[in-house]
């Protein structure tokens, strides 16, 4: 009796195991998947339980205690910061710019630090930048191409003389400059003389318009009365888009205060010209002068830069910006250097 009572019990115990095992099986599973790091891509597991992450500038004080639920969070102290969601239990220290460099972006709490190289001083982004480098400065044989900036350093070209072949087509410019004025000169005298004879209208003799050449002996000026202020002589150059990307500098220049109105007179919208206003004021002048040119195409021309500055009021600039230009040998006059 005693033997089957106990095979009975043993029975009991074993049907038992399994249904217990596999009561128990779920809640095993999940606790060993939570642990196992199966939360969600904006949770963390906490224990038995997943929690999800605290906001971008906010960092975690206590965890939560249901599953799903955010637990308490609170804002970075200032000079911290944290950029994503996270269960950090402590907000992440702002850099510090170095000794060569200055803030471009101060730190706020979702944001680091960003620094920039100091005025005459550059770092290649594509580099790795633990020290900003000194500009490039161009030899007294080189000319300036493009200007250092914080993240490029300065483009210089060698400065070659003159070749015969631009001796030779301004020679040749001036001789046909010469016969356009002398054939006009010819015309004029040829009318007055048809109307009045070889006496002028009171008897005296015709004055023929004197032509008079200029101390080099290339370009001739004729002398003659005007009542309004003369337009500026038209500018060929010499190499083409090379001569006008080379005067880019000669508009550093420009007051600032037109530094708008030049602009917008050449179609650059508010946001264009804003979009540049990070950069060193020469680096502005010479980003939206290369945009102008790849806009305008063969169209681009230095005589209508300056025409907007005479526009502007601003014919002294003009003035000089044209003398160094003539002076350095890239562009060269049509017949209207006549005064």
């Amino acid at each position: 009796m005693e033997v089957c009572r106990l095979l009975v019990s043993v029975g009991c115990f074993a049907y038992f195991i399994p249904l217990t095992a596999t009561y128990r099986l779920p809640g095993l599973m999940v606790r060993r998947a939570r642990q196992s790091g199966s939360c969600g891509e904006n949770e963390y597991p906490n224990g038995n339980i997943c929690c999800l992450n605290c906001e971008s500038g906010t960092s975690l004080k206590s965890a939560c205690t249901t599953s799903g639920q955010k637990g308490t969070c609170e804002e970075c102290a200032l000079g911290t910061f944290t950029e994503h969601d996270n269960h950090l239990t402590k907000c992440v220290d702002c850099a510090k710019c170095g000794p060569d460099q200055e803030v471009a972006e101060p730190c706020t709490n979702t944001q680091n630090t960003k620094c920039r190289c100091k005025a005459g001083r550059f770092c290649n982004p594509d580099e790795a930048c633990e020290v900003c480098r000194k500009c490039l400065t161009c030899k007294s044989d080189e000319r300036t191409v493009r200007n250092c900036t914080s993240t490029s350093d300065t483009v210089c070209k060698k400065i070659h003389p003159k070749t015969e072949t631009s001796s030779d087509a301004t020679v040749i410019a001036s001789i046909v400059v010469v016969a356009v004025v002398l054939l006009v000169a010819g015309v004029i005298f040829a009318i007055y003389k048809k109307k009045y004879g070889c006496r002028g209208p009171s008897g005296a003799s015709p004055k023929v318009p004197q032509t008079d050449y200029g101390r080099n002996g290339s370009i001739p000026l004729i002398s003659v009365s005007l009542q309004e202020e003369e337009e500026l002589p038209t500018l060929i150059p010499v190499n083409g888009e090379q001569s006008l990307r080379s005067c880019f500098e000669f508009f550093e220049e420009l007051d600032v205060d037109f530094h708008k109105k030049f602009f917008r007179r050449l179609e650059f919208t508010d946001n264009a010209i804003k979009s540049k206003e990070g950069l060193p004021y020469d680096d502005r002048i010479h980003e939206l002068l290369n945009s102008w040119v790849e806009r305008e195409g063969k169209k681009a021309s230095l005589n209508e830069l300056l025409r907007v500055l005479v526009d502007l009021n601003q014919r002294r600039t003009a003035e000089k910006i044209m003398k160094k230009v003539l002076d350095n040998g890239q562009y060269y006059t049509e017949s209207k250097d006549i005064l």
